[in-house]
């Protein structure tokens, strides 16, 4: 095995966690948390921010990381269309996520659960739209470096 097929190997783990526990959050723990009355709901955003956000980007660096390498090392043969657009794909998670999501996440972070900012309901919302391309464009990473893989 050379260190091209490594990293491919290791990026379709990574890409694979990632996708999947995009796909859990938004689609299995987003409607269950929003559906809580205020206090139990920003408790459990809390919590759910502390354990993800040292889970998240243990996932995705190693997934750009590989998905780079990958990029640059797999030659150009009929995958590197498919390469080069999950790689976009990743960058476009990036840039929904540190900017949007994770800087959300800060704020959640410092809410008072007895007494919400004014404005939660719309924060949440607006985390809410941040994070509806997030699994989107991880299942479309996963997937594009899945077919490079099969070309």
């Amino acid at each position: 095995m050379n260190i091209v097929e490594i990293f491919l190997w290791v990026n379709l783990f990574f890409n694979g966690m990632l996708a999947g526990e995009e796909l859990a959050v938004y689609y299995g723990v987003r409607i269950p948390v929003a559906s809580l009355e205020e206090r139990p709901q920003t408790l459990l955003r809390q919590a759910l921010i502390r354990r993800l956000r040292l889970l998240v980007p243990g996932i995705y660096m190693p997934t750009l990381v590989s998905a780079v390498a990958v990029t640059v090392l797999g030659g150009s043969d009929l995958g590197l269309a498919f390469r080069v657009t999950g790689l976009l794909a990743l960058l476009i998670w990036a840039l929904v996520t540190f900017p949007g999501t994770a800087r959300i996440n800060s704020a959640i972070l410092d809410w008072d659960p007895d007494s919400l900012p004014k404005d939660w309901r719309e924060q949440v919302k607006l985390w809410e739209r941040f994070a509806s391309v997030r699994p989107w464009a991880a299942m479309a990473a996963f997937a594009l470096f899945l077919t490079a893989f099969k070309l």
